[in-house]
């Protein structure tokens, strides 16, 4: 099973214009790729609404029906800047939208995970995750009308930028082996994105972490199992 995975793309934002990974996304038939997940935060801010819809919202969800039209499974793990997808109108251009996501690749087991989730000193992300992602969220969000709701959602990635800078300054190791060693009892590797730079760490006595390079860093989709 060879799975191709895309994590912290960030179009719109750092990532710039949708057209480099669209491509990307086109050719990955034709080079052997069994499954497709991503690993969160594909856009800047992606909220399940249309009248948050971007140029490069368009154009991903389009190639990412063409894929699963063609039988491809695609998964996304939901990210810190994506907010209801799991229902409306993307939901279908996904198997699952998932918090983690266990896959066999390669005669391994995989854990994916966002990663925003796993530092619990970054109370203000916390709370600010809990706030946003409510039922209460999810109602004025898709409520709003389209001058305000557009302007939510920039408010809503001005707000993610600010939180708690000084946990996200240092990549969290302790946190993330501490995290780790609870889950890979059952797993060979935990998939961690979030932290938009290349990690590996080997556990005793075989478990693996890695964590992805950005996209929107590397300009890369990474293989697990060919």
């Amino acid at each position: 099973m060879a799975v191709a995975l895309i994590a912290d793309a960030h179009l719109g934002g750092p990532g710039g214009p949708a057209a480099p990974l669209v491509r990307q996304l086109r050719d990955l038939p034709a080079q052997g790729c069994e499954h497709l997940v991503l690993l969160g935060d594909l856009f800047h801010v992606w909220v399940g609404d249309r009248r948050y819809e971007t140029p490069e919202i368009r154009a991903v969800v389009e190639v990412l029906r063409e894929l699963r039209s063609t039988g491809l499974p695609v998964d996304y793990i939901e990210g810190n800047r994506d907010f209801f997808l799991d229902r409306g109108p993307y939901a279908d251009a996904f198997r699952q939208v998932t918090r983690e996501l266990a896959f066999d690749a390669g005669g391994k087991r995989y854990l994916a995970v966002h990663g925003d989730g796993l530092d619990r000193r970054d109370w203000q992300y916390h709370l600010w995750r809990r706030i946003s992602k409510s039922a209460l969220g999810r109602f004025l969000l898709t409520h709003l009308p389209r001058r305000l709701a557009q302007r939510v959602a920039v408010s809503t990635e001005a707000r993610l930028a600010r939180t708690n800078l000084r946990h996200k300054r240092v990549i969290p190791e302790e946190v993330i082996l501490r995290y780790a060693r609870k889950r890979l009892d059952r797993f060979d590797c935990l998939l961690l994105g979030h932290f938009h730079e290349e990690r590996r760490w080997q556990l005793a006595p075989d478990g693996e972490i890695w964590l992805l390079d950005a996209w929107f860093r590397s300009r890369r989709v990474e293989w697990v199992g060919r």
